[in-house]
């Protein structure tokens, strides 16, 4: 059974970040280790989260335990989200370089496959500009960012770690590229659309569904989850982009169905894994 690495946050109440993601991930049977980067009690939207942030050594202590039960050679998946202080980044890239470095075995007589590392680049936002201080996203951009195999930012995020604008979709493909790794990019804005591009060398795809009013907080978070886990079932870049977009499409429209203020990640169940029909595939480059 495939095994997870989740840096990030942990939100009793919302289902958003590390929480979200080990979630979506045990519904794709694939088991999870959140360490957690901070604990809150809901989303810092909904007003105070109530809470603390993990101070670093205690992250620290977290991974040291992961792996001092070998976990780390079995791991998988790694996903990187939120951070508080520029020290817990560096024990994710420190826990990335133990990972790719541990002796690792096949699973029923399988070679060993490399973990794939997907870093989400949790900065800030169009309308809200940077919500981490100045030194956390430094640090990401210094530590982390080479360190992913795929890089999982907004839009807003592209934007602010390649220095260039990401209006349009053929933007998006020049911002990337300075980057030098494969995005996954959300939040991409048209008119009456929203939209996800994957850029990977030699092309790149955008999978797009309706706008709706509103969304829940997480998609993002969600996103990253079930692209990596579309990865570790052995699809290619474009069809892991379609299939992980259908899942965050439909969850959403399951949400604004409801009315539900939180995505309703287990209520999806199996919907999480299937392609949906409200979303659109386009070949970009």
């Amino acid at each position: 059974m495939p095994l997870a690495l989740i840096i990030s946050s942990h939100v009793a109440a919302s289902h958003v970040g590390g929480t979200a993601q080990a979630s979506a991930l045990s519904i794709l049977r694939i088991d999870s280790m959140v360490a957690p980067t901070v604990l809150y009690g809901r989303h810092p939207g909904w007003g105070p989260p109530g809470g603390a942030k993990v101070e670093p050594a205690v992250l620290e202590g977290v991974l040291a335990g992961i792996e001092a039960n070998k976990l780390f050679g079995q791991t998988d998946l790694v996903l990187t989200g939120y951070f508080a202080f520029p020290e817990q980044v560096l024990a994710a890239a420190q826990a990335i370089d133990a990972v790719r470095g541990a002796q690792r075995s096949g699973y029923d007589g399988e070679a060993p496959r490399a973990p794939v590392v997907i870093v989400d680049p949790t900065i800030g936002d169009a309308g809200k500009g940077l919500y981490v201080p100045a030194p956390v996203a430094e640090a990401i951009a210094e530590h982390l960012i080479p360190r992913a195999d795929i890089l999982a930012p907004n839009a807003w995020e592209l934007a602010h770690l390649s220095g260039l604008p990401t209006r349009t979709a053929q933007d998006v493909l020049v911002a990337a590229r300075r980057l030098g790794k494969p995005a996954l990019v959300s939040s991409v804005g048209q008119a009456k659309e929203i939209g996800v591009i994957y850029v990977e060398p030699g092309e790149a795809w955008l999978a797009a569904h309706p706008r709706l009013p509103s969304a829940p907080k997480g998609t993002g978070d969600l996103l990253s989850a079930l692209f990596g886990a579309a990865l570790l079932d052995g699809l290619a870049g474009s069809y892991a982009l379609g299939r992980a977009v259908g899942g965050v499409a439909e969850t959403v429209a399951a949400a604004h169905v409801a009315g539900a203020a939180e995505l309703p990640i287990v209520a999806m169940a199996q919907r999480l894994k299937a392609t949906s029909p409200s979303v659109r595939l386009e070949r970009l480059a």
